[in-house]
């Protein structure tokens, strides 16, 4: 073979690894187990992986691909879920009733899904019955490529901080109270990523003159929290994956669900300091303490704690604060403030009022009179198996609220959005106790927030610049919350109250956004390794999608 057919032979070889590389693997096995805890003092039962309350960290980097072999050695069915993680044309992975088969006890399964043009702060948590109060959840970060710029130097370290509301009664007498028509009421404390006041040994380091990032997540069951390190500020840089306009606040709230991320530069007295985390709009307010140690320090913190804010037009002036870095790069190259939502028409609103309703005696909870309830076979299969029609019926709920006092329906709660419309979903809290809500497989828009009724006059309060792109938004009491997105993602997507009693209960639904073209552009066809049940156990698999 001549030089030049050889150096051709080889620039093809070099081109064809090239079409074939992928973003890089990152590989965990997990074995979820019971397990004795006592994070109150008081000992239960606690879902632990690999051995862990809470879980294992993962730290993974924009596109990276995530696979985890999960193995339950529960008693009972079990699947986690990726709060905030997108699943690009993927709700196969996304790990709630709706869209997966559980893991049956004692058997595995193996998600794999990709972080795909993503950067921030997210979590995982067991998805199903109360499995979330009694542990399984976890941080996920998702770090952005060294060649996309961030809009902050380097933190000499990056923490994790879980906070949640905790409850002492095991997670299956909590459903059970549910299940019998009654509430779980209040937590019996809060908890600093598993732990409580009692643990006096530091949590986090700091050396004097350096700055850190410390990604927040509120991992509770039902209760908004408050967050401060006494005697320092904190910067707010991102928040559930977009950075933000870095405006310093002395205390934050963080509602059920949220992430947020902040830096913190040691510029005190070097000693030890509290994280002081505080539950907020509740009769009586519940403060627990973690200790931050600057290094070589041998003086406790001082015992005068940071004043919890009370009330909640203090958190709705905080959210007003809030706003997108438009001059700041997100995951890929473009700027953030690239995507300019506040031109885009409105293809169709959709407005969902939350209430309580007894059912036969029991407590139930709607969004616009229907209150969800979970099949044994799951609504996403249901569809692909083309039998969705002996499983469940599209659009019970409409897009307005029914009549006042209208009796509730009971019924897998579906609604069919079609695929890139841009639309405009109105959350309606007529009630005493805030509400948080997250939606699944998407970033959205929280453009506007205020109290009493929606109306459309409300539109001329909306942020149609820079509100940041997020995927969780509280409505306060007696208040209404706006939000905007492009359906551009197709899949059944999960729309939930991120209060886990009321997400039990019924306020929730799913989104159905189907491509009509059937093509591997916009949505991937069923794993080879999905769990089946219900009933598609022994179907044919439908003709697969093409590019």
């Amino acid at each position: 073979m001549g030089l030049v057919a050889l150096v051709s032979l080889l620039l093809a070889l070099l081109g064809l690894s090239a079409v074939k590389a992928e973003d890089p693997y990152l590989y965990f096995t997990w074995k979820v187990t019971y397990g004795i805890i006592a994070p109150l003092g008081v000992k239960q039962r606690g879902i632990l992986i690999n051995g862990q309350f809470p879980g294992p960290n993962i730290n993974s980097t924009t596109n990276n691909n995530i696979v985890i072999n999960v193995y339950n050695y529960l008693d009972e069915p079990f699947l986690l879920s990726w709060n905030g993680i997108q699943q690009r044309k993927n709700s196969w992975q996304d790990g709630v009733a709706g869209t997966n088969c559980p893991i049956p006890p004692g058997k595995n399964f193996t998600y794999k899904f990709q972080v795909k043009d993503q950067i921030g702060s997210f979590y995982y948590f067991p998805s199903l019955g109360m499995h979330k109060a009694a542990g399984g959840f976890g941080g996920l970060r998702v770090n952005s490529r060294l060649l996309i710029p961030v809009p902050f130097d380097p933190p000499a370290d990056d923490y994790t901080v879980l906070i949640s509301d905790w409850y002492t009664k095991d997670h299956k007498a909590l459903k059970h109270r549910l299940d019998t028509g009654r509430s779980i009421g209040h937590p019996a404390g809060v908890l600093i990523n598993g732990l409580s006041s009692k643990n006096r040994k530091p949590l986090f380091m700091m050396e004097p003159g350096k700055t850190y990032r410390y990604r927040i997540c509120n991992v509770g069951l039902k209760t908004s929290l408050n967050f401060g390190i006494q005697g320092h500020t904190m910067k707010l840089v991102e928040m559930e994956g977009s950075h933000t306009l870095q405006n310093t606040y002395e205390l934050l709230d963080v509602h059920v669900g949220q992430c947020l991320s902040v830096l913190v530069t040691a510029n005190q007295k070097p000693m030890d300091y509290y994280i002081v985390v505080s539950t907020r709009f509740l009769k009586r307010t519940t403060t627990t303490t973690a200790i931050i140690r600057y290094a070589g320090s041998n003086q406790p913190p001082k015992q005068t704690l940071p004043k919890t804010p009370v009330g909640w037009a203090w958190s709705l002036n905080q959210w007003r604060s809030f706003r997108w870095n438009l001059t700041a790069s997100a995951a890929r190259p473009n700027p953030q403030g690239s995507y300019h939502y506040g031109q885009i028409n409105i293809a169709r609103t959709i407005k969902l009022v939350n209430s309580p309703k007894l059912v036969k005696g029991k407590l139930r909870y709607t969004l616009n009179g229907v209150s969800h309830i979970n099949l044994w076979t799951p609504l996403k299969l249901a569809q692909y198996f083309n039998i969705a029609n002996k499983v469940f019926n599209y659009n019970a709920t409409h897009d307005e609220p029914p009549i006042f006092n209208a009796p509730a329906k009971i019924a897998p709660n579906v609604i069919s959005i079609k695929h890139r419309t841009f639309i405009e979903i109105v959350f309606e809290n007529h009630e005493k106790a805030i509400q948080t809500y997250h939606l699944d497989g998407y970033a959205f828009f929280a453009t506007g927030m205020g109290p009493g009724k929606w109306t459309p006059y409300s539109r001329k309060t909306y942020n149609l610049l820079d509100a940041v792109s997020r995927y969780s938004i509280q409505v306060y009491p007696n208040s209404w919350t706006a939000i905007m997105t492009s359906f551009d993602n197709a899949g059944m997507w999960n729309l939930r109250s991120e209060n886990w009693e009321n997400q039990y209960l019924g306020q929730q639904l799913y989104i159905s956004v189907v491509s009509e073209a059937r093509s591997l552009r916009d949505e991937y066809n069923i794993p080879d390794n999905a769990l089946r049940c219900g009933a598609v156990v022994g179907l044919p698999l439908p003709p697969p999608y093409t590019v």
